[in-house]
């Protein structure tokens, strides 16, 4: 049985999604646009990288790289959403593209998160002498943490894939053409 379209209907599905990635986008945009004014001075006023661990350097050193590239892809996402709301095709591949650079982002992040809880830890454990009760005590919030904070990238990601999935059905492809 083939399988018909309603052409022009617009679903509420890419309505909602548009309209909440704009305001994430805006709100991205305009914290970027913050933190790349202020991050001269941070940076300025952070001690030398010499004592501090590895990450911690890395993370110092390509600070206003990464500050930079999330402005860009904050206005990207903002102009890729305001495209979608308007139905633009290439707003649509554009969109779908920044997800999959958005989950490539969160699942590299989990290396980067582990080892910055790792790295917190290892510092913290160092200087204050702590009793060992403590310390298993500690450990258990440390391990719920690092959980908790992988099964949220996890998610993410799932919904994001579940997005992607969505903007590539035939139904929704239909609205953009």
């Amino acid at each position: 049985m083939p399988q018909t379209f309603n052409v022009g209907a617009r679903s509420l599905f890419v309505t909602i999604t548009a309209w909440f990635f704009i305001f994430v986008a805006a709100f991205a945009t305009v914290s970027a646009v913050v933190q790349n004014a202020a991050a001269g001075s941070v940076l300025a006023a952070l001690p030398a990288p010499q004592g501090l661990p590895l990450v911690t350097r890395l993370l110092m050193g390509y600070l206003p790289w990464v500050m930079g590239a999330g402005l860009v892809l904050s206005l990207a996402t903002l102009a890729a959403a305001i495209g979608l709301l308007l139905r633009l095709d290439w707003a649509r591949r554009a969109f779908i593209g920044l997800l999959v650079v958005a989950i490539v982002a969160n699942l590299a992040g989990l290396w980067l998160q582990q080892e910055v809880v790792q790295s917190l830890v290892s510092s913290t454990l160092s200087r204050a002498p702590l009793p060992p009760q403590t310390v298993d005590v500690f450990g258990g919030f440390v391990t719920a943490s690092r959980v908790m904070g992988a099964l949220v990238t996890l998610g993410a990601c799932a919904l994001l894939g579940w997005i992607i999935r969505r903007l590539m059905s035939p139904s929704i492809r239909q609205e953009f053409a």
